[in-house]
This record gives C-alpha cells, sequence and structure tokens, in this order.
C-alpha cells in the first residue's frame, strides 16, 4: 500500500488530490496534516484510509514525530499563504507560512532518515514581471518575482534545490500556474466572479459587478488537471528538476466574465475598485508545458469551458439551499 503524507490537505488541492486517489485502482493510506480539519468526510471513500493531524508546521516536533510516525512514501507539500493580495499586506506571515514551514518539513525528513519522495509546490508568480516575446515562460527562464509571495515561493524552491543537492533529498519542484475548479477559494477572482454573477442573476436586484484589474492574462488550468500532474510527477518526474504545470494559453480576467455571462445569459457593467488592485502585478503570464508533457507524457485535458460551468453550477447550487450551506459537487 502506497502511503502519502499531504500538508494543507484542508486546502483547494488538497482534497482534490484526495479525491483523484480514491478514483485510482488500489488502495492507498493518506494522513493529511493542517490547522484547521477538512470539511468533507474522507470516510466515504472507498480506496484511501486517511487520518487527519492538527499540527502547525511551524511546530518542528509535532512535524517530525508525524513523519517518523508514519514513515510516507510520498509528501505533497501544499500548506501555504497563497493570496498574492494578502501578502502585501502581509508579507512577514507569507515568509514565515511559506519558506520557513518548508524548511521544517526538508529537516524533519532529513533528521529521521527518511527515504520518500517529495513535491514542493511553486508557483507562476515567481516568475514575475515579464516581457511579452519571452512566452510562453519555461522553467529555465530567469526568475524574477514581483509580490512577496513570489518572492517567498522563490526562496522555498532554492531551499528545496539546497536539500536536493547537499542532502540527496528527493525532490521534485513544480511552478502551478492559477488553477480553477470547486472548492477554490471565494477570495479568488474567478471565484468571486463566478459567485457575484450567479448571484446577480438569481435577484436581478442589480447587474454591476465589481472587479480589480480584469486586464490580466493568466494560464489557468483545471485542478484535476493539476493533481493527476503531481500523481505522475510521483512516479515518473526526475529528482531535483522544476516542472510548470500550466495549459500553455492565457485568458483574460476580462475574457472569463464574458464567458460566464454567455453562460448565465447576462448583460452586466464592470465597476473597477481601485482598492481592489495590487501594488504591483504581472500583467501576462502564460506558461510552458512542453516539458512535463515530453518528461511523463501528461498533458491537460479540462478545458475552461468546462472548469467555469462546473464553478458556476456549484454556485448556483449553493444558492438554491435554504440552509446557506451546499453539498461538495465532485466530478467522479
Amino acid at each position: 500500500m502506497k502511503k502519502y503524507l499531504i500538508t494543507g490537505i484542508s486546502g483547494f488541492v488538497g482534497i482534490n488530490f484526495i479525491e483523484h486517489l480514491n478514483n485510482v485502482p488500489g488502495n492507498t493510506a493518506v494522513v493529511g496534516i493542517d490547522i484547521v480539519e477538512p470539511t468533507i468526510d474522507f470516510k466515504s471513500f472507498t480506496n484511501v484510509d486517511f487520518s487527519f493531524k492538527q499540527i502547525d508546521l511551524r511546530d518542528k516536533d509535532r512535524l517530525c514525530k508525524a513523519i517518523y510516525d508514519f514513515a510516507p512514501d510520498y509528501i505533497l507539500h501544499l500548506a501555504s499563504y497563497s493570496s498574492v493580495t494578502g501578502s502585501w499586506k502581509s508579507p512577514g506571515a507569507s515568509f514565515q507560512n511559506n519558506v520557513n514551514t518548508f524548511l521544517n518539513l526538508v529537516e524533519a525528513i532529513r533528521s529521521v532518515g527518511l527515504k520518500c519522495r517529495l513535491i514542493s509546490v511553486g508557483t507562476s508568480e515567481e516568475y514575475g514581471k515579464v516581457d511579452i516575446r519571452d512566452l510562453p515562460l519555461s522553467e529555465d527562464h530567469l526568475l524574477n518575482p514581483s509580490s512577496p509571495f513570489g518572492i517567498a515561493r522563490f526562496s522555498q524552491e532554492l531551499v528545496a534545490k539546497l536539500y536536493a543537492e547537499v542532502y540527496g533529498l528527493d525532490i521534485i519542484m513544480t511552478r502551478s500556474f492559477n488553477h480553477i475548479g470547486v472548492g477554490m477559494n471565494h477570495e479568488n477572482s474567478v471565484a468571486s466572479f463566478a459567485r457575484q454573477l450567479v448571484g446577480i442573476r438569481q435577484t436581478r436586484l442589480h447587474e454591476l459587478l465589481v472587479t480589480g484589474d480584469i486586464g490580466i492574462v493568466r494560464d489557468f488550468i483545471d485542478v484535476q488537471d493539476v493533481t493527476r500532474a503531481y500523481d505522475m510527477l510521483f512516479a515518473n518526474g526526475r529528482k531535483g528538476q522544476i516542472y510548470n504545470v500550466c495549459t500553455g494559453c492565457g485568458i483574460s480576467l476580462h475574457n472569463i466574465i464574458q464567458m460566464m455571462c454567455e453562460i448565465l445569459e447576462l448583460e452586466i457593467t464592470v465597476k473597477e475598485n481601485r482598492k481592489l488592485l495590487r501594488p504591483k502585478d504581472n500583467p501576462v503570464i502564460i506558461g510552458n508545458n512542453s516539458k512535463i508533457k515530453t518528461e511523463i507524457n501528461w498533458t491537460n485535458e479540462v478545458p475552461i469551458e468546462s472548469s467555469i460551468r462546473d464553478l458556476l453550477e456549484y454556485y448556483q447550487s449553493q444558492k438554491k439551499t435554504s440552509a446557506g450551506k451546499a453539498t461538495r459537487l465532485v466530478k467522479r
């Protein structure tokens, strides 16, 4: 039986990764770590033996004991302070909850002498502001992060490379581009648009959508493609290597709003709120996924139109529940 330890289990990707494992033939054992309990019941999963440990990764002793007791074959490190906007408000928290927690994790692995494979999840924000002539961005492109969050994740990547090279830890690094799908944080721009537009369609009280900068272009990838990429990297990725997890295509937030309005049959007015603008942002980020396609035979399969429809259907289902607490929709 394969054993996985997943940090940040209660987050968007953690929950989706276990759902992925549950749909893969064979049984797996999973220990999930987070500071808050997951919101779904993993006991209903038939192929995953799941247990949860409420641990703050800044607590080195408890983290070390959990790793020693479970002795996982694979560790997926998802725990992070992942808000770009939030990192501008609290850069110290961004560094502490990205770099320091990851350092505690690799030190725990090293101190107990565990032989396992670790995926250190990074971000496209590490690339920073780039020249449009350099798009799509490959893994060897010079990094120039332009937010506290991007700098923190770049620092995490440097720590990962150091521990792979000096101590021989089996670490694979990703630069994962913008995820999209059911369960994403409500504060994410795409989720916020979906929720606002569903509310507008159902109440018709107003037809005004409040946004930040919707001219920015991002490479959005469905969370199901992301979790499948991580599983395939565990199996076939190369130690010490960095992989973009992306589609290779970009779309503006403006076009995403248009797509949502077409699906919902809405005509709306967009109003930019300057309070939602970041002090510094990257106009366009699009990745090159040739490396991950070539080396592990992965490719993205879920079109963005499908991701957006799923998201809108989820928020519509939430609106219909009388108690205000929707049943989670999971694609099987």
